[in-house]
């Protein structure tokens, strides 16, 4: 996504392509297939004045949309409307009589000529050429409302975690060297483990978790490490058991732990005289 001054420009969206390419087409399909069917010299022409106008109605739609119709200034949006409705029309014209200087046939010249059916058609085909125009402006609002919705929804999912990893580190940090504190007094031998299993925690929490989602095999053996290191600061019966197949599933990281971190803190107080643990993921 490219942006300027700060601010996301999104791409064009293929159905506003769509639109802006059936406003082009619109005009000479309808024409060709009924006032010129037998005709086909002339479809290149129409579709050539009506791609000539194109820029007009690209213009009408980015003027009047954003900046009036958008803002809710009715009155100057009408004012835009009724200008660009003459400009649009005199520079038709002007193209038509252009057009008047090749060689054709009677009734060519006829649709071409200016003159009172001819004014009155193409103010039907201005009219709904700009109508068409200002649709295709609300079409790209609406499309971008909802990346903008989508984005925001990312992105606070996104700190939701940070927020979590930022909570995460400090408390599971300080309890970790507290327990590696009491193994080393006591001369444990697992005082090399959790440090080994501390030093996996902490390069994952640092640097394999800052995308959206991230393999269930890593979160799995986070969750284990994590699993082994409070087993030591509490004696208690902790199981953690996986059913099911994790390879190649991608989910959002500390998915689980809110939960894990509540077993040990509710399930670990006084109140039990022999508390336990079991944690039984299933994925599909």
């Amino acid at each position: 996504m490219e942006y300027d001054n700060d601010r996301p420009v999104r791409p064009n969206y293929r159905i506003e392509i769509f639109y802006w390419a059936l406003l082009i087409l619109i005009n000479p399909l309808v024409n060709s297939l009924t006032i010129f069917f037998y005709d086909a010299g002339i479809w290149w022409v129409l579709f050539i004045v009506n791609l000539v106008m194109f820029p007009a109605y690209l213009l009408y739609a980015n003027i009047a949309g954003p900046m009036l119709l958008f803002r809710r200034r009715y009155v100057f949006f009408i004012l835009l409307s009724f200008l660009f409705f003459l400009v649009i029309l005199t520079f038709l014209f002007a193209v038509y009589s252009l057009v008047l200087k090749f060689p054709l046939s009677a009734f060519e010249k006829f649709y071409f000529t200016y003159s009172k059916s001819t004014i009155t058609r193409e103010c039907l085909w201005c009219v709904l050429n700009m109508s068409l125009a200002i649709a295709i402006f609300f079409i790209r609002k609406a499309l971008d409302e909802k990346d903008l919705l989508h984005d925001v929804q990312r992105d606070n999912t996104f700190f939701k975690l940070r927020y979590l990893r930022a909570r995460l580190n400090p408390h599971f940090l300080f309890n970790t060297l507290n327990s590696i504190y009491s193994l080393s007094l006591q001369k444990s031998d697992k005082a090399p483990e959790v440090v080994v299993k501390l030093s996996d925690i902490m390069r994952y929490l640092i640097y394999e978790c800052d995308e959206e989602k991230v393999p269930l095999n890593k979160e799995v053996e986070f969750i284990k490490n994590y699993i082994e290191i409070e087993k030591i600061r509490y004696k208690a019966d902790v199981r953690f058991t996986v059913e099911g197949e994790t390879d190649g599933i991608m989910i959002e990281p500390f998915l689980f732990m809110s939960f894990i971190e509540n077993g040990f803190k509710h399930a670990m107080d006084n109140s039990f005289g022999e508390p336990f643990i079991y944690i039984t993921p299933e994925s599909s």
